[in-house]
This record gives C-alpha cells, structure tokens and sequence, in this order.
C-alpha cells in the first residue's frame, strides 16, 4: 500500500549533534550523524481506541515543529482514507522528534487484532515500548496480544494508563491490571523493574501522580530516555539491516525501511541483498531518516538509526541487506499464520465493467501479488492458471480493508463467503479458536449468553463493571462470522466486542447457519415501488425503487428459510377502468443497505458479494434459477 506520509527534504542545517564527520556529497559541505547513545527507539502498542495515535499526536504538536492552530482536532498521523473514516489505525507509521539532545524515534501501530501482522514486523525496529491501557476498559485482548509479542522480542514496555479524564475511569484498578498482565506473560524480571505514568492524551499531559495532572508530556518523554535503552547494535563495522516495512513512491519505486544492526549505510555504496534462497547484489541510490512526520536524505547513517533506503527493487519484507562478500542473513521477520480465507475472484455479473477500470483475471492478479510486497500477514494461492485466488488474512477487517482499498482504485472483483483456514496435525483436524471479550449492559446478558452459547462459545469468566459486566469466551472463529451484527442486533447496540487468536483446537460439532433464505431475482431491469410493495411484506428488502436488478441477485432477505424467486421489475397493469379505492398509497420501508463487512458476514456458500467501486451487491454463485436448482438436487442425492 502507498503511504500517506509525505517526503520531506528537511535542510540539513537543522541536524545536530555530530558524534563524527563524515563528509557530505552535495556541494552544501554539511553532514548529518547521531550517536547511538543519543537514540531511542520506541513502538506504540495498543488496544484498538485506547489512544495511541492521540498520544503520538499530542507528543507532535509538544515538540513545537507544528502550530497548534492548524492541526487542532486532526487526526496527523491517521491520514489514510480509511483510517480517518473508521477511526481506526491500520498503518505502522514511522515519526521522530528531539527531547533534550535524544531523537526519539515513534512507531504507532494498530491496535485492531486483524492487523497484528503490522505490529510483528515494525516490534524489530524497537528498544522498547510504550505499553497503553484505558484508564476506564483497562487491558482488552489486543493489549495481551501486543504485549506478549513485545515480551518475546525482549521488549521491556513502559505502562502508561491513558485517558485518566473520563467520568468512568479507574485508573488504579487498570494499572493493577495491567501489572498483573505483565506478571502473568513476562514474569517477575519484567515486572520488578517496571515504570508506570498516567496521562491524558486529550488535554495533553502526562504525571507521575494520578491526583496531581500535569500540563504536558515531558514526564513521558523524560521516562523513554531515561528507561528505553539506546539500540543494541552488532560489534562488527560491517553494515547489515534486515527489512521490517516497504514503502511505494511511483518517482523511486520501492523503498525499504528498517534499523540498521551494525556499521554505516551510505548513498551510491554496493550491498547484497539475502533473500530466503538466493543472493543478489544491488546499489544504494539514497538514504533518508526520519524527522517529525517527514524523511530527511542523509549522506550516511549509523548503526541504530531507523532508515529508509532507495534504489534497491528486488526486495521483500524479512531481507537482509549488508556489504559483507560472504553475507549471513539476519532472523527474518516472522508473522504468525492468517487464520481466515476468502475467494477473490473477477466480476462475472451482467453489470460488470461499467464502473471499474480494472476487470480481468490478469489485472487482480498483479494488483494482488503487488500487496503481499507489504502486506506480511497476507497469504494468497496463486496457483497456475483462473481467475479465483483464495486469499487468507487475520479476519474479516483485515481482508475488507484490501477489498475496499482495492474498490477505490477502480477494481471490479466478486468475493466468496468467508472460511477458518483449517490444518491437520497428527491426523486430526484442527480450527482456530478465539479469545472473544463481551463488554455489555448487565439487564443484556442473557441474549448475549444465548447467542454465544450456540456457535459453541464457552464461558470462562464473567466480571462486573459498574452497570456493565464483562464476558469472557473462547470460541471457534467459524462461530464468529456474522456474530457481530447479531449480538449488536440483541443488545440495541450497546455491546462492545472484541476477540483475538488463542490457539489451534480439534473441531467440535457443527455451527448454526443462517436461518432465512433468500428473494433472488429472476428478471434483469429496474426495481419498482409497486413490485417491492407486494415484496415486502414477506421479506426485509435490500433494494429500492429505480435500482437496476439483474437474474441471480439477492434483493431481499425471506421470512422463511427457503430462497424464492421474485420479479421486483413488476408494474401495475394499466387500463381505461378506473374506480374509487383502486389506487391505494405505497409506503415503503427504506431499504436495508449492508457494509462491506456486513454483507461478507451475511452471505452463505453458494453466494456471492460483487464490488465495484460505486456498489456492494449480494449474488448467487449461480445466476441461472436452472442451475441452481440442479445442483441442489445433486447436493440431495450425495
């Protein structure tokens, strides 16, 4: 994917502290250099809207680069179309900024479970890690998730309770929590010599004393130099990297971005580039590091220092690139497994090609082989020749967020429903199980335990939270498809849900399908008022009136579970008779119009959802009412 950081060309004037010269190519006569020692580099991890992209953004406008006036209430780093729509942060980004002669060197990366593949790769650019807990939630699945892979990569993390300003909060009882969670993974080396801070990312400001609020982040930033220790560099001066994040530019092509383990990196230099079974040899075009939300070109970079390299194409995410004639590769970044699956395929429906400029077989492949560049969590099965990839990702967010990105460039593709990537392991099968965390009204408990229950969810701990109480399940992640909607449905809208990967488990029974068939089309045109009318009252309508219809797509959800064809094309037949009370008022009810993620969730095996760039349609996989029927009957036989 792009990246929405701008490049900047910082003059290099503006850089300081020389530990030692070296000289400048240009014809500016100035060189740029930081010590390792005066380096920190540190990763924000998260649960998803506990406040990391605030944080970083508060600690942007208190460096003083930014005037307060321009970027009052806006999101700086969460600038991805999406990100700014959903709220949410799907990019690791890459910013600095100085604090009493330290570069501190930020990565904020999601906290949505789907994208964790994000936060594995960018965890090795990292010394240590900035750990962040709702003052009011308190640790959530994600934030047991982060921390765990911190931990493993030796990451030792600062907890910091955020939003300590909220009429709920409780900011003692989710640092105990927290500790208690930093016991329970890291054991007690990690949580004897452990700091802790509360702040508020909103007002700005972070303290050692919850009672006592203080009036900026210098607490915090005081605490990352004095506790983060400086990079762990190699001894040797050769230079090696391995690469933990690419980035796109049309002007450059790829760039490769990681820290570098030992020895300096220096434009217009000759390096190896080790991949997973081969050598190649490349040229270093030019080297940036990163300054406020920008990139500065640097004539040289030291061991330590976070990087962003041009000229080098043939690369991947995992790739080490060093100088040495007899080069040994670095630990590859290892992500763990995409735990679900869904067929991409071309748009074979009557409407295709008249809204994208992308439709063919050859065109998705290329588009999807360019993502798995940087996309590390990503799996896609290519195979030798179709136009049907399986794509295999952490969930349905993660994969919707490719479909949609994808959509907006003008991409036509049909999407089959969702499926758990199933192994076998010692000749029996195994499903993925999640760890599903239910935060709702106590008075809505009892549906909630209902519809959990049968998709075969198991209740291990139930937690009162003031006038909510928490849930804690494991469930088999088959059962959470379409579980969102319908326990936000049971709830009026009041539950909060999040879930995350637990393990690998032996499948156990079977779980509950929809239970409504489907109004399918069996005409092409445009749906009428009079037509939907007489639909409605046997079905939840999909369409309104004026939308084109073509044979084989679903425009209603039946009340029974049988699919029934339906003509919604119908008009009134007109004549010359006309008597009082013929003519009766039509009141429609608005259509139901699903999202992305919604229709996915919705739709069973044999159906389809079609995107083009301007809709979201549901469909059979068979068109034809002919066919169906046939296969339903060979179904039957077998």
């Amino acid at each position: 994917m792009n990246s929405s950081v701008p490049i900047l060309l910082y003059p290099i004037e503006l850089q300081s502290r020389i530990s030692h010269r070296i000289p400048d190519p240009t014809p500016s006569g100035h060189w740029y250099e930081m010590r390792c020692e005066d380096i920190r580099n540190i990763v924000i991890i998260a649960h998803v809207d506990h406040g990391k992209t605030t944080l970083v953004d508060c600690l942007l406008r208190q460096s003083g680069q930014f005037r307060e006036s321009q970027l009052k209430g806006e999101q700086i780093l969460d600038s991805n179309d999406l990100e700014r729509e959903r709220g949410i942060t799907i990019l690791a980004k890459n910013i600095a900024l100085r604090h009493d002669g330290t570069k501190v060197n930020i990565i904020d990366t999601p906290g949505h479970a789907d994208f964790g593949g994000e936060v594995e790769r960018v965890l090795r650019m990292a010394d240590g890690a900035v750990l962040l807990v709702d003052a009011a939630e308190g640790p959530m699945p994600q934030t047991r998730f982060v921390l765990q892979k911190a931990l493993e990569v030796g990451i030792k993390p600062i907890v910091v309770v955020n939003k300590v300003d909220k009429p709920d909060a409780r900011p003692a009882e989710a640092l105990d929590e927290a500790l208690e969670l930093l016991l329970e993974l890291g054991g007690d080396e990690v949580f004897d010599n452990v700091s802790y801070l509360f702040a508020s990312s909103k007002e700005g400001f972070a303290t050692h004393h919850v009672e006592t609020p203080g009036d900026s982040m210098k607490p915090l930033l005081d605490l990352i130099v004095d506790k983060v220790p400086p990079p762990k560099i190699d001894d040797t001066e050769e230079f090696r990297m391995v690469i933990t994040s690419i980035d796109w530019s049309e002007f450059v092509g790829r760039i490769a971005i990681g820290r570098i383990q030992s020895g300096t990196v220096q434009p217009g230099k000759p390096v190896r580039i080790v991949k997973e079974d081969k050598i190649l040899n490349g040229r270093v075009g030019k080297v940036f590091v990163f300054e406020n939300l920008g990139r500065v070109e640097v004539p040289a970079a030291d061991a330590g220092e976070v990087v962003a390299i041009v000229g080098l194409d043939a690369i991947d995410i995992g790739d080490t690139i060093c100088i040495s004639e007899d080069p040994v590769a670095l630990p590859r970044v290892r992500v763990d497994e995409p735990t679900l699956e869904m067929m991409f395929t071309i748009n074979s429906s009557p409407f295709a090609g008249q809204e994208g400029k992308y439709l063919t077989g050859r065109q998705l492949r290329e588009r999807l082989q360019r993502e798995l560049e940087s996309n590390v969590a990503l799996r896609i099965n290519f195979g030798e020749k179709g136009d049907a990839f399986p794509v295999a990702g952490r969930g349905v967010l993660h994969l919707t967020v490719l479909i949609e990105t994808m959509r907006r460039e003008g991409f036509e593709l049909s999407v089959g429903k969702p499926q758990v990537v199933v192994r076998t392991r010692n000749g029996v099968k195994e499903e993925p199980y999640e760890s599903l965390v239910i935060e709702v009204p106590t008075e809505k408990v009892g549906p909630v335990m209902e519809l959990v229950g049968e998709r075969r969810g198991d209740l291990r701990q139930m937690s009162p939270r003031g006038e909510y109480t928490q849930l804690d399940f494991t469930i088999p992640a088959r059962g959470l498809i379409g579980l969102r909607t319908r326990l936000l449905n049971a709830t009026q809208g009041t539950a909060i849900i999040n879930h995350r990967f637990d393990a690998y488990r032996p499948i156990e029974g079977e779980v509950p399908q929809r239970k409504n068939g489907m109004m399918v089309s069996n005409v092409a045109g445009k749906a009428t008022g009079y037509a939907i009318d007489n639909l409605q009252q046997r079905a939840d309508m999909f369409i309104g009136p004026g939308d084109a219809v073509y044979a084989g797509m679903i425009v209603g959800e039946h009340v029974r579970d049988n699919d029934l064809p339906v003509n919604p094309t119908r008009e009134k037949k007109l004549t010359n008779v006309r008597a009082a009370g013929s003519d009766e008022n039509i009141l429609l009810k608005p259509p139901r119009r699903m999202t992305l993620e919604e229709a996915l969730e919705y739709i069973e095996s044999d159906e389809l959802v079609e995107v083009t760039p301007k809709k979201i349609r549901l469909r059979k996989s068979m068109l034809n009412e002919n066919d169906r029927k046939r296969m339903a009957r060979s179904a039957a036989l077998q």
